[in-house]
């Protein structure tokens, strides 16, 4: 995705007012009877109605088992999120249990640490919060220091969620999940060429939109089936479960912290206490 397509998912939530409500799982007699699920009531904290990223065709929302744990905080009209500022120099901000993040018992990384610190963010291409993310998480990890290594895992919550945890996979394993990430985000939330929480995806959908970015429509939607991509799917599957992250987008860092926000940029700033506070010994 260009500059200017990256502004545009930005900017447009801003416009019309722009909150953090995360995506949920659908319950599974919901995902198989209602593609395009409605948005929870909004609660005195946490509003559930999510800006679309394009006026003319709102997003649609998961259904949720419960509020979102993170409450929402408007902007002032007009005022455009702003991307996170850089942690202050010389010194550590601390992060604080129950404040910045949760502690998740007996948490483990998703890959071997191997002397680094771990980033994950689960996600998934229907989430519309997610979609609203991204743009700022391009910013954040583009400055995200050596010793950091951030790592995407798809969530598959079941129904039209899971076809694009394997897509993600594909993608991973023929080498164009980088540089096809948030034109996927864009195919589905701004062009519409794919359906996300609106229908039903077949691989073959999906395949033809990996297309433009070097893949045999072919050979992709097969190994959208492979035991490789089963695997990965399995294994993505277990971890979030482990992790508790019942909604999307989550970060935890380490395995071992989950990352409590109010809105997108506090949860990068909080991001990066857990990680000045790790880096630090903590």
């Amino acid at each position: 995705m260009n500059l200017r397509a990256a502004s545009r998912l930005v900017l447009m939530p801003a416009a019309l007012g722009w909150l953090l409500a995360a995506c949920q799982p659908q319950a599974p007699e919901e995902a198989a009877a209602a593609p395009a699920a409605q948005a929870p009531a909004a609660s005195a904290e946490a509003v559930a109605d999510e800006p679309a990223l394009d006026p003319a065709a709102p997003a649609d929302q998961a259904t949720a088992d419960a509020a979102p744990e993170q409450p929402a905080e408007t902007p002032a009209p007009g005022e455009a999120p702003a991307a996170p500022p850089a942690p202050a120099a010389g010194g550590v901000r601390f992060a604080t249990e129950g404040e910045h993040y949760d502690l998740i018992p007996g948490g483990q990384p998703f890959e071997p640490l191997e002397g680094k610190i771990e980033v994950v963010e689960v996600f998934n291409y229907v989430c519309p919060a997610c979609a609203m993310f991204q743009p700022l998480v391009n910013t954040w990890k583009a400055r995200l220091g050596p010793d950091v290594r951030f790592t995407y895992v798809p969530a598959p919550f079941g129904g039209n969620w899971d076809p694009y945890v394997r897509a993600y996979y594909t993608a991973e394993a023929m080498g164009i999940a980088d540089r096809s990430h948030d034109g996927i985000f864009k195919a589905i939330h701004v062009d519409r060429s794919l359906k996300g929480e609106r229908g039903t995806d077949s691989a073959q959908d999906i395949a033809k939109v990996y297309a433009q970015y070097g893949a045999d429509p072919a050979q992709f939607a097969s190994t959208m089936a492979s035991f490789t991509v089963n695997a990965k799917f399995g294994r993505a599957k277990q971890y979030i479960a482990q992790q508790r992250a019942n909604s999307t987008p989550t970060m935890i860092v380490n395995g071992r912290y989950r990352i409590k926000a109010r809105n997108f940029e506090t949860m990068l700033e909080n991001t990066d206490r857990v990680i000045s506070q790790v880096r630090a010994g903590g």
